[in-house]
């Protein structure tokens, strides 16, 4: 996938990731991969330093877990993180919708 497409969406990608559960880096790269398809196949180097952005702005709390034997930093919504998702899905439905109605018009206009 283009990169460009991307651009503007990551934010809610991560956060829509960490919905249900908090989970370290590496699991959210492979939850983007898996809920892809396998499109979305995202460089650490890409999310770590939006889950660190994200976290600055307060949609995100991090703390440090062992998990499967090893310490790394597990991120979870905070309540401004649920709030913030919420308008970043009705930001893209409206957007969905406005560019489907300009892509695939129900009629032509009549002249």
């Amino acid at each position: 996938m283009n990169a460009d497409a991307l651009r503007g969406h990551l934010d809610a990608l991560l956060l829509s990731v960490l919905e249900h559960e908090p989970q370290h880096g590496y699991a959210i790269i492979e939850a983007l991969r898996d809920r892809s398809g396998g499109v979305l196949d995202l460089p650490t180097g890409t999310i770590y330093p939006a889950l660190r952005r994200l976290e600055r702005a307060g949609y995100l709390a991090s703390e440090w877990a062992t998990v499967g034997g090893r310490r790394r930093r597990t991120y979870r919504l905070t309540g401004a993180g649920r709030a913030e998702l919420a308008g970043e899905r009705s930001a893209w439905t409206s957007f969905t919708s406005v560019i489907g109605s300009v892509l695939n018009p129900s009629r032509e206009p009549s002249s």
